[in-house]
């Protein structure tokens, strides 16, 4: 783990850095954002994938009898 070695005093220390970069508003955004990469990124190793959106329907192609 990368924060193993870090005491908890550290840690806080590490935490404060972060509000005041990012502002308190923007954590959550940050850190969904990161949640998801690590997800994606797990699923990729895996061979996984999590789209969220359908795959696009072929059209079958339908012959016309267009008269010349």
């Amino acid at each position: 783990m990368l924060f193993a070695f870090l005491s908890g005093s550290e840690m806080l220390f590490v935490l404060v850095i972060v509000v005041v970069l990012f502002g308190a508003s923007r954590l959550p955004q940050l850190g969904k954002a990161l949640g998801e990469g690590i997800t994606n990124f797990k699923g990729a190793l895996d061979g996984k994938t999590d789209d969220k959106k359908p795959a696009p329907k072929k059209e079958e192609s339908t012959p016309t009898n267009d008269p010349s």
